[in-house]
């Protein structure tokens, strides 16, 4: 309610401001208000938020880095995700635990299975769908959902690892529940394999690099909270002032909610990669040479997209890379189409039941596949670089970087932001904060 009057007040302020033709004192001062009320406040709460959550990630790290016995480490790690579970959502985490416990249950129960994967799938979609619509009050369910989605997402990719033989055997009920609870992604995510826990679990060494590349993702978090809350509901309004007709401010608006929404999302996939490196994990070895590079959003490839294929790769890449890995691998004999709409269909489910969100996914595989398939065409047909993703630089293609090439690949690029800001308008959050209100 804060920030809905706030905006109210500081449109008031910039449409006297325009019609008045006043000074940039003016428009400074309203500035300077917003950052005072909005920006400080902000950071503080972010911070007040996170910090124990960040307390046990590096808790978590030197653990692992001070050497043991497996079992200790894995006993430490469910520990950890146990507490920081608790303090965001207190007695509720039971319900998160529940889930952990019935899948460890199940796998155990079909471990002599070659289906496993497809069996807990089912049994989670089942036990997620009942939780929704019968257990847990919507409040509440909304909570807890990335935590579910978080802990679903690894038993599942664990439960495919061992039908493939990617992983040797089921890991004991320490080892399982130390990955699905890590602390470093229990909460705010990413899903991370499970080769990817047990090397954070074996503890390289504490270096500079790892510190700076986990404060940096932190930093950056803030900042596009800070963007998310303070600029981007204002962004038409004060910052960029734009005036015009009532279809014109309608989209301007849109675009303000979608921007919003964006960074909002950036907020959570910065936060998660410097919990992720904070705990141990998110660290790539070649030869000698140990790299901090976890990677969870490229917000440049969103909001200057060259396609919607790199927009929904670029949105959560983690995410991206399960649903490639374990649904739509998985279902590329009913064929290419079909496999983009299980596997959309699939993220939906996740998500849980909500209709904008599952409206906006099915909108998604629709989008990305009838531009993929349009751009390979006419990339065939000009022998033109305007595919989806960027060409090697030995394609075979021979315009590559000709006026018309780019301008066509720009006319792609404004038709993204155009699905991006209609797409996004439908989580318009004072509509959100109605709804939740209503409940």
């Amino acid at each position: 309610h804060f920030h809905r009057l706030l905006k109210v007040v500081v449109h008031l302020v910039a449409v006297c401001v325009c019609s008045c033709r006043m000074d940039m004192s003016v428009r400074l001062a309203v500035l300077q208000q917003l950052a005072e009320s909005c920006g400080l406040s902000t950071v503080q709460q972010g911070l007040q938020q996170v910090w124990r959550l960040l307390l046990l990630c590096l808790i978590c790290r030197l653990c692992f880095r001070l050497g043991g016995v497996s079992t200790v480490k894995h006993v430490v790690s469910v520990l950890a995700g146990m507490y920081g579970l608790f303090l965001f959502f207190e007695l509720h985490m039971l319900w998160v635990l529940l889930l952990s416990a019935l899948c460890y249950l199940v796998l155990l129960l079909s471990r002599h299975s070659s289906s496993r994967g497809l069996f807990l799938s089912v049994v989670i979609l089942v036990y997620l769908l009942i939780g929704e619509l019968h257990l847990i009050d919507m409040v509440t369910w909304n909570r807890i959902r990335g935590s579910q989605m978080v802990v679903a997402m690894k038993a599942i990719s664990l439960a495919f690892d061992l039908d493939r033989g990617a992983v040797g055997s089921l890991p004991s009920p320490a080892e399982f529940l130390g990955y699905v609870l890590f602390v470093g992604t229990v909460v705010f995510g990413p899903w991370i394999s499970f080769s990817t826990y047990k090397n954070a679990v074996e503890g390289r060494k504490l270096s500079w690099l790892w510190l700076r590349s986990s404060s940096l993702g932190l930093l950056k978090s803030q900042i596009c909270l800070l963007v998310s809350t303070c600029i981007a509901p204002y962004l038409f309004t004060l910052f960029i002032p734009i005036h015009g007709n009532a279809v014109t401010q309608k989209w301007l608006h849109a675009y303000e909610n979608a921007v919003s929404f964006h960074f909002s999302n950036y907020f959570v996939g910065h936060l998660s990669e410097g919990t992720s490196m904070l705990a141990g994990a998110g660290c790539t070895e070649e030869k000698d040479n140990v790299r901090w590079d976890m990677s969870v959003v490229k917000p440049l490839s969103v909001e200057m997209p060259r396609s919607m294929v790199l927009v929904v790769t670029s949105w959560n890449i983690p995410m991206s890379e399960w649903l490639k890995s374990y649904v739509f691998k998985s279902t590329m004999k009913l064929g290419t189409f079909p496999a983009i709409l299980v596997t959309y269909t699939a993220s939906a489910l996740l998500h849980g039941l909500s209709f904008h969100l599952g409206a906006v996914l099915l909108s998604l595989g629709f989008i990305t596949y009838i531009e993929h398939v349009l751009r390979k065409k006419l990339a065939s047909i000009f022998s033109a670089c305007i595919l989806s993703r960027p060409c090697a630089s030995d394609c075979s293609h021979q315009h590559k970087k000709e006026y018309w090439v780019m301008m066509l690949n720009l006319v792609f690029s404004f038709l993204a932001i155009f699905h991006l800001t209609y797409l996004g308008s439908m989580f318009d959050p004072g509509v959100d904060e109605q709804e939740v209100a209503e409940v």
